[in-house]
């Protein structure tokens, strides 16, 4: 039972962390479109979707309006969300992670 309660705290603590980066990124990155600045690469931005930031990222760029116009996010950021919903459904089905 012990094991099973650290394991889910860290992965409570790594998704808070990571959407909490993707919020900060994502509005970073919007800020310096605004102002012709240095720009967080798109490779960048994907990574922290797929490492577990992929809700908070997707809801802030459609508020702040956000690259809405590609499909790589529009679309990808979606895909990989159902993607690692049915990872941990998976992981709770199989090993009751």
């Amino acid at each position: 039972m012990f094991l099973w309660e650290i394991r889910w705290w860290l992965l409570s603590g790594w998704l808070v962390l990571l959407n909490l980066i993707a919020i900060i990124v994502t509005i970073h990155d919007k800020k310096q479109a605004q102002r012709e600045g240095w720009r967080v690469r798109e490779s960048t931005l994907l990574l922290i979707g797929v490492l577990g930031g992929s809700p908070a990222m997707l809801l802030t760029m459609r508020k702040i309006r956000h690259k809405t116009r590609h499909a790589k996010f529009m679309v990808g950021l979606p895909v990989i969300l159902v993607l690692q919903a049915a990872l941990l459904a998976l992981a709770i089905w199989k090993w009751g992670f």
